[in-house]
């Protein structure tokens, strides 16, 4: 089959791979529909993750149809239209008992290390096989794990590019309002207007806040999220956030603020120790209220450096940190977007075919031609 590997820093290229096989009793495979671009895919593009390897399948986020299910899979037959979470969960140990599947010990591609994290991290699509992940979504097809835990079936109102975004992107925004806690009333400043950042916005008014913003330097961006999502703008390029936030909150500073910045555009700034990096992050300890809630959806592989420890103790923060939502919210979304309630096909700014992976790449890295997130279809 066709898929879209990695070939080295700041190179992808489509290359002819084995088709997958099932492996598992609880696993099926999908013949994929619809792929997009994620923010966390920046560091292994880059060059930035030393465990990667040339020819590994890229592609967090993925819908498909159903060809092929083991014998233990329940949920799905084929032919079914499904989205997949972008972690692998087993639904079965301690952490996903408590609803933790993102933090699953069990579904990983192997052996994970990962000490500077201090514990291994759990499996996903499209990530490196040395860090526990498994072949990603941009391809023909692909082997699903724990199927059905992990997937699930799209209503029929739900089209492809709506759907594709409850892989991940609306997960993972969602999740950033739930870790906020935003509740009615709540003041949410939100760093950020790229498919998260937007979605977190979003997730934030649904929860009744009274006021959101969202800061970021691309006008288009800020422009595309007032109109989608109802919200306030910042461009920090002509304004002194701290400032405005301060203004605009009653002279406390937001409830809740959530960096969402991901990695930076350039690769020349990717170095897994960010001794200038972490803007984002520190401006939000500096502008969220005294006993308010920072909230960080990163992607960032390493570490960031001159961190405002003084101000989140002195201001009695709290800090609350994820990478991704796990498949847990993933039903609910698929509702919301079944009753309209949930619109993200907006955010698929570029449609490609496969082939042109790497011009996809280049727009989305660049943010080049008000590239939001870009869809390929194999």
């Amino acid at each position: 089959m066709r898929a879209l590997c990695w070939a080295g820093a700041d190179a992808v290229e489509v290359r002819r791979v084995p088709d997958p096989e099932l492996r598992n009793a609880q696993d099926m495979i999908v013949r994929v529909r619809r792929s997009t671009t994620c923010g966390a895919d920046l560091p292994l593009l880059g060059g930035r993750v030393p465990e990667a390897s040339t020819g590994e399948v890229l592609g967090r986020e993925f819908l498909g149809e159903v060809v092929e299910v083991g014998p233990e899979v329940r949920r799905h037959r084929v032919a079914d239209r499904v989205v997949v979470g972008a972690a692998v969960a087993c639904g079965a140990c301690w952490f996903c008992r408590q609803g933790l599947l993102a933090c699953c010990d069990n579904g990983t591609s192997g052996v994970t290390a990962e000490p500077e994290w201090g514990q291994p991290s759990a499996g996903g699509f499209g990530r490196p096989a040395r860090l526990g992940g498994f072949a990603g979504g941009h391809a023909e097809f692909v082997r699903v794990p724990y199927a059905d835990v992990g997937a699930f079936a799209v209503p029929e109102s739900v089209s492809d590019d709506r759907a594709v975004f409850a892989a991940d992107a609306a997960p993972a925004g969602w999740y950033g309002a739930e870790l906020g806690e935003v509740a009615p009333g709540d003041v949410v400043a939100v760093w950020g207007a790229g498919a998260v950042g937007q979605l977190t916005a979003g997730a934030a008014v649904a929860r009744g806040a009274d006021r959101v913003i969202v800061v970021d330097d691309r006008d288009d961006r800020l422009r595309m999220v007032a109109r989608h999502a109802g919200v306030e703008a910042l461009n920090h390029r002509y304004v002194d956030v701290l400032a405005e936030l301060r203004e605009r909150s009653g002279g406390r500073g937001p409830d809740v603020c959530v960096d969402a910045s991901g990695m930076p555009a350039e690769p020349s700034r990717w170095p897994l120790t960010e001794a200038d990096g972490g803007t984002a992050l520190r401006e939000a300890v500096h502008a969220c209220r005294k006993g308010g809630v920072v909230v960080v959806l990163d992607a960032r592989p390493g570490v960031v450096d001159r961190f405002p420890l003084g101000a989140l103790a002195d201001k009695g923060l709290a800090v609350r940190a994820a990478r991704r939502r796990g498949a847990t919210a993933i039903p609910e979304l698929l509702a919301r977007m079944d009753r309209d309630e949930l619109v993200t096909e907006h955010l698929a700014t570029h449609r490609m075919p496969l082939e042109r992976g790497a011009d996809g790449y280049a727009l989305f890295r660049d943010r080049a031609d008000g590239c939001v997130r870009v869809v390929f279809t194999p």
